[in-house]
């Protein structure tokens, strides 16, 4: 069993936990994930670390309310345990080698590059920064994401904070007017990753992508989160929990994962709606 030890709110649909896990907090690194099982019935979910404080031997998550485990985790506070915290898994972000990147992330994404964008400025790196997301209300780190960047911008696609529009926009301004990078990194939805490698193409930048599909068991034994890369013009299989989650943006099939993110909607929204309807009656 795994202690919470700290919980704050960072939007209506997103919370950050901190757990009590000193072997993951120990080892874990940017980039890497969990599995985490609220309870002893409960359904395997990915979550990428999003710092680790090795001396309180914690490990923090942010996570946002979609689906029935995630519904559930948010009914934890202080003092709750978890049943299962397993990790760190994956491979971790390769950025030791980088003077100069842009990081963008998108919606709750952006947990997922804070901690990379953390690394990244402690090392000495010049770290631009640009997050999105759909209005103000959905704002999530921008403090952080402010004291790790040398740059920071923040869009949102009403124009009701920072300024309007999607990610792209100020990318493409940069590097239309020839700023360079070592690399961009990109985490967030599918589509906002697609559309990021696709504006960085024409400039020759290298794009890394961090991939979340489907998983179950983390160890690439059941195939659920396989991803079709195209390398050489060879079609080839890759799974996003032990050979990545990150990916080189312009071989990914964009178009497929997105597809197959689609497949088990409709019994992710009955299972939610269950997950409601059952605290909603613990409540009267």
């Amino acid at each position: 069993m795994y202690k919470i030890v700290d919980r704050k709110n960072l939007n209506p649909t997103v919370t950050m936990m901190d757990i009590e896990a000193p072997l993951v907090a120990k080892k874990a690194k940017p980039g890497q994930f969990i599995i985490l099982r609220v309870d002893a019935e409960g359904e395997r979910i990915p979550l990428t670390v999003a710092g680790t404080d090795k001396e309180k031997g914690t490990v923090k998550i942010i996570f946002q309310i979609v689906g029935a485990t995630t519904e559930k985790l948010n009914h934890k506070f202080v003092g709750d345990y978890i049943q299962d915290f397993v990790g760190p898994l994956g491979v971790a972000s390769k950025i030791e080698h980088l003077k100069k990147v842009c990081i963008v992330g998108g919606g709750v994404g952006c947990a997922i590059a804070m901690p990379i964008a953390q690394a990244l400025h402690a090392q000495g790196a010049n770290v631009t920064s640009i997050i999105g997301f759909r209005n103000k209300d959905l704002l999530i780190l921008e403090d952080e994401f402010k004291a790790a960047s040398d740059k920071l911008y923040v869009m949102t696609d009403d124009g009701s904070y920072g300024r309007h529009g999607n990610v792209t926009v100020p990318l493409k301004e940069m590097l239309e007017a020839g700023e360079t990078f070592d690399e961009i990194i990109t985490i967030g939805p599918l589509i906002m990753m697609k559309f990021v490698t696709l504006t960085a193409k024409p400039f020759g930048v290298p794009v890394t992508v961090s991939m979340n599909p489907i998983m179950i068991d983390g160890t690439g034994m059941c195939g659920g989160c396989r991803l079709t890369l195209n390398q050489d013009g060879k079609k080839v299989t890759k799974f996003a929990c032990v050979d990545g989650p990150d990916f080189n943006g312009y071989e990914v099939d964009f178009d497929e994962a997105m597809e197959r993110g689609t497949m088990f909607g409709a019994f992710e929204r009955h299972a939610y709606e269950e997950t409601c309807n059952l605290f909603a009656k613990e409540v009267k």
